[in-house]
């Protein structure tokens, strides 16, 4: 017997609407989370920066890789992080949560551990290594998937975001943290990796 109230719509259609409505809760969730600590840490004339900020090799500073990133220097800082943040972020949830999850974790772990292992003397925080960790991730997944929509949309955010790849070089100004910036990149590239086609298909066919 069939069934006359079914939703005839094309399912990976409504798929991707409902993924872009997730992408963007998600990420925009993220992003007022981050506003909403700098308002409390500008309140507190930034000194949360002092507490939870990544103190390079040092032991007690481990920890700060899971906070660093919450936190900014100033409202400008955050500012620049948060439309770069938000278009790659949502455009890596398009992909799904799993997805997305592993990127951005991947972004912030290898951010804190190169900021951790080279930094300089001073105190890093800012999502920038996140930023640096998806964009690099959506720059080269199509080439690791062989995917010619992935290649081509990599291909776009280059031409329109490639120059912020200049930040992975060491840089003399002490504000610029280019570690975090290095660590987020090769993160994301890990990523990328990790979730490529050929590796999934290499894994299931040694089963």
């Amino acid at each position: 017997m069939l069934d006359s109230t079914r939703n005839d719509r094309p399912p990976s259609a409504e798929t991707t609407a409902v993924r872009a409505r997730k992408g963007l809760l998600v990420v925009g969730s993220f992003v007022l989370l981050l506003y909403l600590i700098e308002i409390v840490n500008t309140l507190m004339l930034h000194t949360l920066n002092g507490t939870f900020g990544l103190r390079p090799r040092r032991l007690d500073g481990i920890l700060d890789i899971l906070t660093f990133p919450l936190l900014h220097a100033n409202l400008a800082h955050l500012f620049s992080n948060t439309l770069p943040l938000v278009i790659f972020g949502f455009l890596v949830f398009l992909s799904g949560r799993r997805v997305f999850a592993t990127a951005l974790a991947s972004s912030w772990l290898g951010s804190g551990v190169m900021v951790w292992l080279i930094g300089g003397f001073n105190i890093t925080v800012g999502a920038s290594g996140l930023v640096f960790g998806l964009f690099a991730f959506l720059l080269v997944r199509g080439f690791f998937n062989r995917n010619w929509w992935q290649i081509l949309l990599s291909v776009v955010l280059f031409l329109s975001y490639g120059g912020i790849l200049f930040g992975i070089l060491p840089s003399v100004a002490s504000f610029v943290s280019w570690q975090a910036h290095l660590g987020g990149a090769i993160g994301g590239v890990l990523a990328a990796l990790l979730l490529s086609n050929r590796r999934a298909g290499t894994q299931l066919s040694g089963r």
